[in-house]
């Protein structure tokens, strides 16, 4: 259980208009206050006059309270919501290039097989991998392969959504 003081990682979602300069405000809005955005997603929704953003951000309950508050005032802000109280779907994608000497070749594809990841790209010395899942899978990817030299990581930052019926609008 979080205590009341306790800084933990929080994901929001913010639905916002899709507008030039939204993002920029929002990041000056945190930038502001002194809070970190961990990571950051933006995207177009089904709707093209909206954008969501999934921001994850290190905050105590106080401070959350404050990241939504001065987020809903924003005129480009439509609806935020804050996932720490509802189940959530949450996935990440990484893009990973690790050394890959002929004789690791098939313990790397091994271990890509176990974590469901793919090959995307091949030379003669790397594999470039693909995979998606929670954030600590992908962690337990990246210390089983890192003993082979990772050269160059792209990690998106979480993505998520309430389960269910249930979408960001409606709460």
């Amino acid at each position: 259980m979080i205590e009341q003081n306790e800084i933990a990682q929080h994901t929001i979602t913010l639905l916002v208009e899709n507008k030039p300069g939204v993002l920029a405000r929002i990041a000056v809005l945190f930038a502001r206050r002194g809070y970190n955005i961990a990571s950051l997603n933006v995207s177009i929704t089904d709707d093209p006059t909206l954008s969501r953003m999934t921001i994850v951000a290190m905050a105590d309950d106080f401070e959350l309270n404050q990241i939504i508050k001065q987020s809903e005032k924003l005129v480009d802000t439509i609806k935020v919501v804050d996932y720490t109280k509802i189940l959530t779907l949450e996935r990440e994608l990484a893009l990973i290039k690790i050394n890959c000497p002929t004789a690791d070749r098939a313990e790397i594809l091994q271990y890509a097989d176990i974590f469901r990841a793919s090959i995307i790209d091949v030379s003669d010395s790397t594999y470039t991998i693909e995979i998606t899942g929670k954030c600590d899978k992908i962690d337990a990817f990246l210390k089983l392969v890192e003993k082979f030299g990772i050269i160059e990581i792209v990690r998106t930052g979480k993505l998520a959504m309430s389960r269910g019926s249930f979408s960001a609008l409606d709460f």
